[in-house]
């Protein structure tokens, strides 16, 4: 894995991990090397060593790419192809949201990490996928796919933000913000449906985990985020002139209204392809296995063949 920055057109840096299957580690499943540096270097005298254009993922909210990473080593190995993850802003070593933080902040810095790592596929998740497909409408992409995209489609988001979390955040509540941004986004399954007053438990018994901790801190973030989502609201019209091919996913077991989004702009955009997964989650990419990850692949491979499976290590 390489960690390294890229600048952002506003001067600010984004923290950027990337895997490229001939440099991974035997841990990750690859032969060897850890570098600190971006790309692969030639020696002095040797013409200059050309890869695969890359793919970009983009993480959800009150997460950093951390819990990416795994997943983009496994698009890495499928696709014999760089992949890159980031953390958006407001975690890691990246910049701060900066004031007046919206939706046009994500897609410069996305276009910033796709000019600097070579790359011309998006797979984004949750807030990543309503970040990419506002990009997609601002410049090319090859293709790209989204897993639960969280886009306003007709002010359908709208009864799912909170003010109090807002004010439960500003007050430093933050188990109450928690429970609030549960309930509302009912991404958590079947402990979305739980009373407030429990929610609030179970914030207070993980936040002594360090994700529980993680999240609390990324509060605020997601404050600003969902207002960025909401102020994005969007009419089935704004996609129309998308000729990105993308593909929508939602897990089986994912809130119904990220599928029904997913439906509607496919029935209206011809670039756009719906599919469910069953037996998915809404945290889907960040749990273990390949299967999603195989899906993903063989469609920015073009193909609904020729990936190959994932070697199985040797047992010594």
């Amino acid at each position: 894995m390489e960690t390294w920055t890229v600048e952002t057109d506003d001067g600010g840096r984004l923290e950027v991990h990337s895997f490229r299957p001939g440099l991974l580690t035997p841990a990750d499943g690859g032969p060897a090397a850890f570098r600190t540096a971006p790309g692969p270097t030639a020696a002095d005298g040797d013409p200059p060593i050309t890869e695969a254009p890359g793919v970009v993922v983009i993480h959800g909210t009150l997460v950093t790419d951390a819990l990416y990473r795994p997943f983009a080593r496994k698009l890495s190995l499928l696709l014999s192809r760089p992949v890159h993850c980031y953390n958006r802003r407001g975690r890691g070593a990246s910049a701060p949201q900066p004031d007046g933080y919206s939706a046009a902040t994500e897609v410069s810095d996305l276009a910033a990490v796709m000019r600097a790592t070579g790359s011309e596929d998006v797979v984004a998740h949750s807030y990543g996928g309503f970040v990419a497909l506002q990009a997609a409408r601002s410049f090319p992409l090859r293709r790209l796919v989204t897993y639960d995209a969280a886009l306003s489609l007709s002010g359908n988001l709208n009864h799912r933000w909170r003010p109090q979390l807002e004010e439960a955040v500003i007050e430093g509540q933050l188990n109450h913000a928690w429970a609030h941004l549960v309930q509302g986004l009912s991404t958590a399954g079947p402990v979305s449906y739980l009373p407030l007053g429990a929610l609030r438990m179970l914030s207070i018994m993980s936040a002594r985990t360090n994700l529980g901790a993680e999240m609390r801190q990324l509060l605020p973030t997601a404050v600003k985020e969902m207002r960025a989502v909401l102020d994005a609201n969007a009419e089935l019209d704004d996609f129309t002139g998308l000729s990105t091919p993308t593909l929508m996913l939602s897990g089986g077991w994912s809130p119904g209204y990220f599928a029904e989004t997913g439906r509607q702009l496919a029935a209206a955009v011809p670039a756009i392809e719906f599919a469910v997964v069953p037996g998915q989650l809404h945290e889907g990419p960040i749990r273990p296995g390949k299967r999603l990850a195989v899906r993903i692949a063989r469609f920015l491979n073009g193909t609904d063949g020729g990936i190959q499976p994932l070697r199985r290590r040797r047992r010594r």
